[in-house]
């Protein structure tokens, strides 16, 4: 089992899953020709696809997701909420609800969809696994609650949001209200949030812990990784980031 990260922040999101021959793209915020070109650079070609996952309607998860699955005929999978803002733009039966709590079987991957607190129609965030391996991703929540927890205990790796340090967010050039927005309980995780909850998980089996959704203008990817390597006792160079512009290589885990 592997993934890799097409991008990953406020200008665009797409996270890859693949096991055997079932390969998922968890959000698209890409244009269609950058989509194509991002996952060139990964060794695939979209029909290779096999689904989308979309967490939410913002259009840095969710501007591309009708493009390509109307050019390649993919289903999409989501909750209500998400899936309404795409009735319009894809054919009835290529839109799959899902719902937390609710799991479902997609080729050999087995998805557990949960649900976060985040300013968004119906969010939700997703465990892939493959019967021995999972991957928790969590990115786009204001804060993490036990639910979140518990869906993430067990992880053999996480790819984790740490959107913001305090500091640069309250120095930044962003207005009063976007600040709010963003430490808010329905924005996003700072550095120590993530820390504080990865420190709550299970670090046995962890083999990738990934920083997520890291802000260019309220963040650098030294702090995140110093955030998250302090609580797993790890050199930070061991914690990856997905970058905005490059994303992130493939990532294999192994039983």
């Amino acid at each position: 089992m592997r993934f890799a990260s097409l991008g990953s922040g406020s200008e665009g999101n797409g996270l890859l899953v693949e096991w055997g021959e079932t390969r998922v793209l968890l959000d698209c915020g890409f244009s269609l020709s950058d989509t194509e070109r991002r996952l060139a650079r990964l060794g695939l070609v979209p029909q290779a696809l096999s689904a989308i996952l979309a967490t939410h309607e913002h259009s840095d998860h969710l501007s591309g997701v009708a493009p390509l699955a109307r050019r390649y005929g993919l289903p999409v999978f989501g909750s209500f909420g998400t899936l309404s803002l795409l009735r319009d733009a894809l054919d009835a039966a290529q839109l799959r609800p899902v719902a937390d709590a609710r799991p479902f079987t997609l080729g050999g991957l087995d998805i557990e969809p949960f649900a976060v607190p985040h300013d968004a129609r119906e969010p939700l965030q997703f465990v892939l696994g493959n019967g021995r391996l999972r991957l928790g991703v969590l990115t786009d929540t204001g804060c993490a609650t036990p639910h979140i927890e518990q869906m993430l205990r067990t992880c053999d790796a996480l790819f984790l949001e740490t959107n913001y340090d305090p500091r640069m967010l309250a120095q930044g050039p962003y207005p009063p209200q976007l600040k709010a927005r963003v430490r808010g309980r329905f924005g996003h995780l700072s550095n120590g949030e993530a820390a504080e909850l990865l420190s709550r998980l299970e670090h046995g089996r962890l083999q990738r812990v990934v920083a997520a959704h890291v802000s260019q203008k309220n963040n650098t990817p030294e702090l995140a990784r110093a955030a998250l390597s302090a609580v797993l006792g790890w050199a930070p160079d061991a914690v990856a980031v997905a970058d905005q512009d490059e994303g992130l290589d493939w990532q294999v885990l192994q039983a």
